[in-house]
């Protein structure tokens, strides 16, 4: 089994933003989850997976090095069956460190904490792309103490481990608003959640990332959309990590719960 980075000539993988909304979905079989399957199976083979989860927000930047992590249901008040899941993916101390040494000027917390693991923001869509949790993970944390911008940096500094078989994979929202949810998935959309899930979308399209980076949050859409920025800021990191020459593909676009968008967006 691979858990090691490749060499300097490995075929450049792309890098993916996915949104992920209610943990359900990681039980479930729908457009979505049947979306996030044919991508696994269509997408190079990764080395290994380096995850950047909306679920793991820490005071300075945290990196997974454990060699078995844990599966974390970081949730509560859904049906047993989903408690019951286990995604035993590998970890990869070796990306670990060499995340370690691209980010060496970062504050990296946690590289040898074996408290956290994978959490649903990384096992409910990595079981249905990699259903036999086969390929190393590493998860990334979000360092709620930096400003936006850092978080857009960081993701640059990560962009050479593409070259080097390493899937930077990102899991969040870009419309979440818990406080305007419906329980029902198929409710009637928000109008202002459509509106700014098509402006992120523009601004994707045009490669406009200064403007995801400091507009978003300055119009009302943008703040009902973005009213706490866990949910938002793994998309920054996508946007970082992608070339100049990328295509850009939105894999999956709906809005589910009537306020939580689920685009998923390939850059490469």
């Amino acid at each position: 089994m691979p858990t090691e980075t490749a060499n300097a000539s490995t075929q450049r993988l792309p890098t993916l933003f996915l949104g992920h909304g209610s943990p359900m979905n990681a039980i479930e079989t729908n457009n979505y989850t049947r979306m996030l399957n044919r991508l696994g199976q269509q997408l190079p083979r990764p080395k290994a997976v380096l995850m950047v989860s909306a679920h793991w927000m820490t005071r300075g930047t945290g990196v997974t090095h454990m060699a078995k992590p844990k599966t974390i249901h970081d949730f509560g008040g859904f049906p047993q069956e989903l408690f019951a899941v286990q995604y035993p993916a590998p970890g990869s101390p070796k990306l670990a460190e060499e995340i370690q040494s691209l980010l060496k000027n970062e504050v990296l917390v946690g590289l040898d904490d074996e408290q956290w693991g994978l959490d649903h923001g990384a096992w409910s869509v990595l079981r249905h792309m990699y259903p036999q949790a086969d390929v190393p993970v590493v998860q990334l944390s979000l360092d709620m103490t930096q400003p936006i911008e850092f978080h857009f940096e960081l993701g640059k500094k990560l962009r050479p481990l593409r070259d080097k078989g390493v899937l930077i994979l990102a899991s969040g929202n870009v419309v979440h608003n818990l406080r305007r949810i419906s329980w029902d998935t198929n409710a009637p959309v928000q109008a202002w959640a459509a509106e700014f899930d098509q402006w992120v979308k523009a601004r994707i399209d045009a490669k406009d990332f200064a403007a995801l980076v400091h507009e978003a949050t300055k119009t009302e859409n943008g703040k009902l959309s973005i009213p706490t920025p866990d949910h938002y800021y793994p998309l920054l990191y996508i946007l970082g990590a992608s070339e100049p020459e990328d295509k850009i593909e939105h894999v999956f676009e709906e809005i589910q719960n009537a306020s939580i968008a689920m685009r998923c967006v390939k850059f490469g």
